[in-house]
């Protein structure tokens, strides 16, 4: 569980840019059909939205965490009741980062991936939230609430780097 936490920590932001941006250049040159400018500009697309997303989503729930405040499960429960892995945390509960972070790149990358990578990135979403609920840091609230936060946001984002990029007259493909 704890590599789960691991995979989804903010600090993998420059990782996964670059991860998904050399994706799309190998998946553009694997493309059975002959559409690589569309198919390169889909995957761009995914990663902008991916970009400003994560910005987004990181402002958001930086804010939310502090003006908030919740408490995590070890302050809000009877002592004993949890069991934590690592060291104790007690404040700024809702949303989860980690869980929002995960959701952010599952969502972004979606309408880019095939079938076995979204099989994979929704175990990883999943995977990310039952691990911070089973380290003791998070409520089952706090994930599917940031989940939620991060897909609305990710919506809101592709639907404003598709109207920009027809505004600019760019043929972004719309993911």
């Amino acid at each position: 569980m704890l590599a789960g936490t691991a995979l989804s920590a903010h600090s993998n932001f420059p990782l996964y840019v670059a991860t998904v941006a050399l994706a799309g250049v190998i998946a553009t040159g694997l493309r059975k059909k002959p559409r690589p400018r569309e198919a390169s500009l889909g995957w761009l697309s995914a990663v902008c939205v991916f970009a400003w997303s994560y910005v987004v989503v990181g402002l958001l729930v930086a804010a939310l965490k502090a003006g908030l405040d919740l408490p995590r499960p070890p302050l809000a429960l009877p002592p004993g009741s949890v069991h934590i892995v690592g060291a104790p945390e007690y404040r700024h509960s809702f949303p989860s980062g980690h869980s929002a972070f995960a959701m952010t790149v599952a969502a972004s990358l979606w309408p880019v991936l095939r079938r076995g990578w979204k099989i994979l990135a929704v175990l990883f979403v999943a995977w990310v939230g039952l691990s911070r609920v089973s380290l003791g840091v998070h409520f089952p609230a706090d994930v599917v609430g940031s989940y939620a936060l991060a897909l609305l946001t990710v919506v809101a984002v592709r639907f404003l780097v598709t109207r920009l990029s027809a505004t600019l007259g760019g043929k972004m493909a719309n993911p």
